[in-house]
């Protein structure tokens, strides 16, 4: 890509004039007229061996946003966010007017490095401006004329840092990123997985609850045995109770835990002892089922168990249980999906499963669930495809600008599964909105088909783990 080079100014100043001599074709239309530019215009510009985009701009004026002038500056405004140097031309003859020095503050606010050029410096006409445009606190202006070709090789002096350090920053990417997406290829990089289910292994699954939803009944139906305590009283089981069971030559351990109630209404010692032993075979588990009382689902403690759940980084499986007491199905599902819609946007995609532990129905199928919902959870995407996605994302949607400057999002990698976790390498991360972060994690879970576990996103800024590695490939 290179860098990006904005050029700026009030109009008439003569920036499509310098557009065209840094791409060496007349591109943009040039008249004595202001207000001829009115879009951005990008171009490849050529200044000795520095190879840039240069984009040529409308001319900032102090207009109305609902204008065209002011839609026009809005457009520059982006430029300048999407720039890594700007280019700020007055007019030497003119002087610095009340227009230059007002958008010279708006200039000095932003993140982007500014290079003040006065243009049309030829002869002793443009000298008066020269020594003005010290007053505009934009450092030390550059004497150019577009006209003529004169003032280049000052122009560049003055670029080529910041075309060298782009370009060092976009090899290092470049770099970093082939020697991750190696590391993919050859495998280096992946954990050896044990299989699950074995009997040396067996797949942990946690059923977890508000009290009296039917987990230790749907346990012994599980098992074919009265094997828990149950009853119509609440809070019968009061420590987790851990359990071989083998489904379809799946061997299983399901842990049976206490009934999860608000913290407000847990009194007594020996309960307190029981909610914290169900939190830690949450902890312990690979997959959780909560369990939600048909007759009574997604209370304000099923969403904050199945939040703590999702926290955790656990997969997460709903068992809508006590389904055979319900009446009118459809419409119960129906209320079940616009619960699942509204209120589990952090495991979005969740499976849910209607079944009766009292009956027996639906076990396989809420087993199955487990099982997808293992998969997904452990599921690895490779670098190169995970890039590819991202080149794609920041095409359609990049990141806001924050402080008048865009932050880039570089490569990313995924740094582990068991949830999926995954690291984007930016700028500067530390100034991404929420609101991107969640863009990116919906994206990823609706591209790779992830739907109903917990996603970690994060960012690093330097320290890449792949560019030692990087280094001894050079």
């Amino acid at each position: 890509m290179g860098a990006t080079v904005a050029i700026i100014g009030r109009p008439n100043v003569g920036k499509s004039t310098l557009f065209n001599r840094l791409v060496g074709k007349r591109l943009a239309l040039v008249d004595d007229t202001p207000g001829v530019t009115r879009d951005r215009r990008p171009g490849d510009a050529r200044l000795g061996d520095l190879r840039f985009t240069v984009i040529d701009t409308a001319g900032l004026e102090d207009a109305d946003a609902a204008s065209l002038e002011g839609r026009m500056r809005a457009q520059t405004e982006e430029a300048i966010a999407e720039a890594d140097v700007v280019l700020f031309v007055i007019d030497a003859r003119a002087g610095v007017t009340p227009l230059d020095a007002h958008f010279a503050a708006v200039a000095r606010k932003t993140d982007t490095p500014v290079i003040l050029l006065a243009n049309k410096a030829e002869g002793r006409a443009g000298e008066g401006g020269l020594y003005e445009a010290f007053s505009l606190g934009l450092g030390q202006p550059i004497p150019v004329s577009a006209e003529h070709g004169e003032g280049l090789a000052d122009l560049y002096e003055a670029l080529l840092p910041f075309v060298e350090r782009v370009e060092e920053e976009e090899q290092a990417a470049a770099d970093e990123a082939r020697i991750a997406i190696e590391l993919d290829e050859e495998g280096q990089d992946l954990v050896p997985e044990e299989p699950v289910g074995t009997k040396e292994r067996p797949l942990r699954v946690a059923i977890v609850g508000r009290p009296n939803a039917g987990k230790s009944t749907l346990i012994n139906r599980m098992l074919g045995e009265e094997r828990m305590l149950t009853g119509p009283e609440a809070g019968i089981t009061r420590d987790s109770i851990s359990v071989d069971w083998m489904w379809r030559d799946h061997h299983i351990k399901l842990f049976d835990t206490a009934g999860i109630r608000r913290k407000a209404r847990v009194q007594e010692k020996l309960e307190k002892l029981s909610v914290a032993d169900a939190l830690r075979a949450i902890k312990f588990a690979e997959v959780v089922v909560v369990a939600l009382d048909a007759t009574n689902s997604f209370e304000k403690q099923d969403l904050q168990i199945i939040e703590l759940c999702a926290r955790e980084g656990r997969a997460v499986v709903i068992a809508i249980n006590k389904w055979d007491l319900i009446e009118d199905r459809e419409a119960a599902w129906q209320a079940i999906r616009d619960a699942q819609e509204r209120y589990l946007n952090q495991i979005r995609g969740v499976m849910i499963c209607t079944l009766s532990g009292l009956q027996g129905q639906g076990i396989d199928r809420l087993m199955e669930a487990v099982l997808g919902a293992y998969d997904i959870w452990n599921s690895r995407i490779s670098t190169a495809r995970l890039n590819r996605w991202l080149t794609g994302i920041l095409a359609h949607h990049p990141p806001p600008a924050v402080q008048g400057r865009r932050v880039k999002l570089r490569y990313m990698t995924q740094a582990k599964t068991r949830p999926p976790h995954f690291i984007v390498f930016s700028s500067r991360p530390e100034e991404l909105p929420e609101s991107y972060t969640r863009y990116l994690t919906n994206n990823l879970r609706k591209k790779f088909e992830m739907p109903g576990t917990p996603i970690r996103l994060s960012y690093r800024k330097g320290d890449n783990p792949y560019a030692a590695r990087a280094k001894q490939h050079r």
